[in-house]
């Protein structure tokens, strides 16, 4: 069967500041792309009713295209664009989605003004897709030690159901400082397992982000702070770079981090870390919704 001939909204040369590239210094800081976007539908009763309900309200439709792009951390520019057309196929009527997404300052050596991708997407690969976004594990480690501790732990563990979903969370313990100034006072540390659809590089400048909410100053190394959130654990990959290094570096050497890791992923811990880790000063203290 010859498929029906449709016709055509277009959103062209919408530019917007986004994450997106698989280099390091591409992971740090948004750059210029540029969306377009063709959508066929349907028009004809548009063109009778003069009504915007029968059409596709392309003011809308950008509006939710730029602030999807403007919040999205992927890597490919392929990925980006898939997510592009599944929100123009979100809009009733639309039967077909075009998506070029282009780089206008792509890291690349040669002489070359972009580079671009370019996608279709009809409702059927929406409606048939798996709705289950890929989604990977993280350990992150939470700590405390100015001001309302426990109100600080439960800012960030709200905060980490925004980002994903917190899968485990361990009791709180208290712990005596490890390095830095002698006169800081005694930390609530905890772990807590989530499972988020963010890379590795998203979620950690997600986690500044919390940290930033709660006013954490880095002017001490290893210095008191309000709220302190580092990834130990992302599925199983290992990263060393200038920005991240996963796992943590001496997660293995911290008490601290043990004690409450033992909690939700003892697997993850060292056989006989109870004798081999740094005692430290450490009281369990409960889950943190008993906390006050």
């Amino acid at each position: 069967m010859t498929r029906m001939a449709r016709d055509h909204v277009y959103i062209n040369g919408l530019r917007v500041m986004v994450l997106i590239g698989v280099l390091p210094h591409e992971r740090q800081a948004p750059q210029p792309i540029q969306i377009d976007v063709d959508v066929e539908v349907d028009l004809v009763r548009a063109g009778r009713s003069d009504d915007l309900h029968d059409t596709v309200n392309y003011g809308a439709m950008c509006d939710a295209i730029a602030d999807l792009a403007r919040g999205s951390s992927d890597l490919l520019l392929e990925r980006l664009a898939h997510r592009v057309a599944e929100c123009a196929l979100g809009f009733p009527g639309v039967e077909l989605a075009h998506v070029t997404i282009t780089k206008l300052h792509p890291p690349i050596d040669e002489e070359l003004s972009s580079t671009a991708v370019r996608i279709t997407r009809r409702q059927s690969d929406v409606t048939n897709r798996d709705n289950a976004s890929p989604t990977h594990r993280a350990v992150v480690a939470l700590g405390s030690n100015l001001g309302d501790r426990v109100s600080h732990l439960q800012f960030a563990m709200s905060q980490l159901e925004n980002i994903g979903h917190v899968v485990a969370e361990s009791l709180v313990y208290e712990t005596g400082p490890v390095g830095g100034p002698d006169d800081q006072g005694a930390y609530l540390n905890m772990v807590a397992v989530i499972e988020t659809d963010l890379d590795p590089y998203a979620l950690l400048r997600r986690l500044n982000m919390i940290e930033a909410d709660e006013l954490r100053e880095r002017v001490v190394h290893w210095g008191p702070r309000t709220l302190d959130l580092d990834i130990i654990f992302y599925d199983d990959i290992s990263i060393t770079d200038d920005h991240l290094t996963i796992p943590h570096p001496r997660w293995n050497q911290r008490r601290f981090v043990l004690a409450p890791l033992a909690d939700v992923a003892p697997d993850r811990c060292p056989s006989g870390w109870e004798d081999t880790a740094p005692t430290g000063q450490v009281y369990k203290r409960g889950a943190l919704s008993h906390l006050t």
